[in-house]
């Protein structure tokens, strides 16, 4: 019969879900590794905190946090894969019906662009109104559909950036200048501790993107060079859990590095996802 629309609804559905109230593995582990290596009791209080908190919340099937996020869907779509008319109006159900089913928080606005954008006519009661960011289609081998959903918090958006730098022939001085715009604002997040997720590319667009990405595939188990050394400069700064001190400031960078163009410049995007962050969950549909 291969792949219906009920399936595809459903998977998103789900989707949404385990990725609002259930932390990854890698992130488990970051915490346990957090826990064990911090010395200070106050902010090793506070990740013992964050991780019950999770427990809870998977084992009630609660959002993990009270700012459920805004949903960022990629599709992974098979070469091979043969998809029913109408599979993308399939997908926006799925996430509504998570939205509700989760609960999601009640943060899409009413009204017409000068409305919305002043906040002026309220919001509405339905949690699925809040509409999904532009998806993502990525083309990759064989005949599956790939879904995964990514919620993002206002906090972290608030306090994220695109700029490009000039490279200066140096790895070193891009990673460092990128990490210096998170010193920056670390110290008001609050939601503290983090990972970094970073993007650099050849057009804020792409920068963007390939920060998303890397949200979606980082792994905190396995961090390469370039990654540990954002997540040490980060740690330098002794912010701490919730602003409390102590050594664990970031638990780990994604970062994700797409193609570049002959200039003096790289396009970085960069975003201190908040301590339940990156949620995101993956379901692949045969």
């Amino acid at each position: 019969m291969g792949i219906q629309l009920s399936d595809i609804e459903q998977a998103a559905r789900n989707c949404l879900i385990q990725a609002g109230t259930t932390f990854r593995k890698d992130q488990v582990q970051a915490y346990r590794r957090a826990i064990a290596a911090e010395r200070n009791p106050n902010p090793g209080w506070v990740l013992s905190h964050i991780l019950q908190n999770a427990d809870i919340a998977a084992e009630k099937h609660l959002p993990l946090c009270d700012d459920t996020g805004i949903p960022h869907v990629i599709v992974g779509l098979g070469e091979d894969c043969d998809l029913p008319r109408g599979w993308l109006a399939a997908v926006e159900r799925g996430v509504a019906q998570g939205l509700l089913d989760m609960p999601g928080r009640p943060m899409a606005v009413k009204g017409n662009a000068r409305e919305r954008v002043e906040q002026s006519a309220g919001l509405y009661e339905d949690a699925s109104k809040l509409s999904l960011a532009p998806v993502i289609v990525q083309q990759r081998s064989g005949r599956n559909l790939t879904l995964s959903v990514l919620l993002l918090g206002g906090g972290p958006e608030i306090r994220a950036k695109t700029r490009r730098i000039f490279h200066r022939r140096s790895m070193d001085h891009v990673l460092e200048e990128a990490a210096s715009w998170i010193t920056e604002e670390i110290h008001s997040l609050g939601c503290t501790p983090i990972v970094v997720a970073m993007g650099v590319g050849r057009s804020q667009v792409e920068a963007s993107a390939l920060m998303l990405e890397a949200m979606n595939t980082g792994n905190l188990d396995e961090q390469n060079e370039f990654e540990r050394k954002v997540t040490e400069i980060i740690n330098q700064t002794k912010v701490g859990p919730l602003g409390l001190g102590g050594s664990v400031t970031a638990l780990g960078t994604f970062l994700k590095i797409g193609p570049t163009r002959a200039s003096g410049v790289r396009v970085v995007s960069v975003r201190p996802c908040c301590c339940v962050e990156p949620r995101r969950a993956t379901i692949v549909i045969q």
